[in-house]
């Protein structure tokens, strides 16, 4: 088949496996040009390891570190109609590429909010890898359920207390205009902390520990985005905001878990980048617009491979971790530069649908959503009869 994008509001429901297999690729050669990362661990778990900073994650681990991982999506495969998802090919990709540097890399493709996925990680962990240095927790999914009671739970997008109206960018028609969003319920924000707070990430944490899977002196980050002004009504006054809380309270009862072991849990506060989850929530998609041409313009755009990098080498292994007063690792340190909030904020009011090319980076963004699914890279012949069949030996 020939295959093109079909993108759906903010979702591609296609997606390319030579070019998801390039996009991997671009991002083992960035890391192998930086060279190898002192101290590194060697023994990696990555929970939702598919797609954006999850892939980053295991990609750094393995091509900076020299690292062993396990990985955890949860990813649909193709069929010979139809392509698999993006998270599919990238991590087929991945596997492939790591292998043949004589890394050993494995995947479980399963619901990592279930016990019988942890029960499978642990048994995987103690016939082949061994205990674990390392656990990212990348996971975003919208809904999540509960692997004792069944109960199903989903989050919403959502202010507290009083809705809010604010400038907003359709994706589909690139009109611009306001969105208001009404406030949650006392369910909906609970159901949003049960599925984006730190509840399952304690959980990952208390089975391998159960299970003698964590090394001493290991380390565990779970990712997080804070923002500014502009991005405070749907990340810190929302459901976002009180599952973001409950991220930190994870965090700190983790490390409380760990210290017997030497061992630490830091959240890792990372920049605004075009991922599948930012493109569905109100706000971002300008927001990151207007950011991408300031930060280009200073020479300080990072994409998710340059942030993992950093995390790595400023964050996880080294001595002077650039911390914050809730312990967290602060990898958005250049998009929070006042200068840089100025600017943004300057453009905020000035932007329209007129000069929304000139203003901002809609074209870098949307250059950036295309290559989440595999489009846009070159050396791909995107006019060629491709099968989306693509051998995958997942677990």
């Amino acid at each position: 088949m020939i295959i093109k994008p079909k993108v759906r509001g903010f979702i591609c429901i296609n997606a390319h496996p030579q070019g998801c297999a390039a996009h991997v690729q671009e991002q083992i050669d960035y890391i192998k040009d930086k060279g190898p990362i002192a101290g590194a661990a060697k023994n990696v778990l990555v929970i939702g390891c598919s797609t954006g900073y999850g892939l980053a994650s295991r990609i750094t681990a393995a091509f900076g570190g020299g690292a062993n991982t396990l990985g955890v999506c949860f990813e649909k495969p193709p069929t010979e109609k139809r392509t698999a998802s993006a998270g599919y090919y990238n991590t087929a990709a991945f596997e492939v590429a790591a292998k043949e540097a004589g890394l050993y890399a494995e995947t479980i493709n399963g619901d990592a909010f279930s016990h019988e996925c942890k029960d499978k990680a642990i048994a995987m962990l103690k016939e082949q890898m061994g205990k674990v240095d390392l656990v990212v927790y990348s996971l975003a999914s919208p809904r999540r359920q509960d692997p004792d009671s069944g109960e199903l739970f989903t989050s919403v997008l959502k202010p507290i207390n009083e809705g809010y109206t604010a400038k907003n960018l359709n994706t589909d028609t690139l009109k611009i205009g306001d969105v208001t969003v009404e406030p949650a319920n006392e369910d909906e924000i609970a159901q949003t902390v049960k599925v984006m707070g730190g509840e399952d990430w304690e959980l990952w944490i208390d089975a391998l520990q159960k299970a003698d899977l964590l090394a001493d002196n290991c380390k565990t980050v779970s990712y997080t985005y804070l923002g500014e002004k502009l991005t405070w009504p749907i990340y810190g006054h929302a459901t976002i905001g009180k599952a973001k809380e409950d991220l930190d309270r994870a965090s700190a009862a983790i490390n409380e878990k760990l210290a017997c072991l030497g061992g630490d849990a830091h959240v890792s506060v990372l920049k605004a980048l075009v991922t599948q989850s930012s493109s569905a929530i109100p706000i971002m998609p300008l927001y990151i617009s207007l950011l991408y041409k300031v930060m280009k313009e200073e020479g300080t755009h990072e994409g998710c491979i340059e942030q993992l990098y950093r995390l790595f080498t400023e964050g996880l292994y080294t001595d002077s971790p650039r911390l914050d007063d809730t312990n967290r690792y602060r990898m958005d340190n250049l998009e929070l530069l006042p200068e840089i909030q100025a600017k943004v904020e300057e453009l905020w009011p000035q932007v329209t649908e007129e000069n929304l090319m000139q203003i901002s980076d809609y074209k870098g963004y949307n250059e950036d959503f295309l290559r989440l699914f595999g489009f846009g890279f070159d050396g791909v012949d995107y006019e060629a009869d491709t099968s989306p069949l693509v051998e995958a030996d997942f677990k």
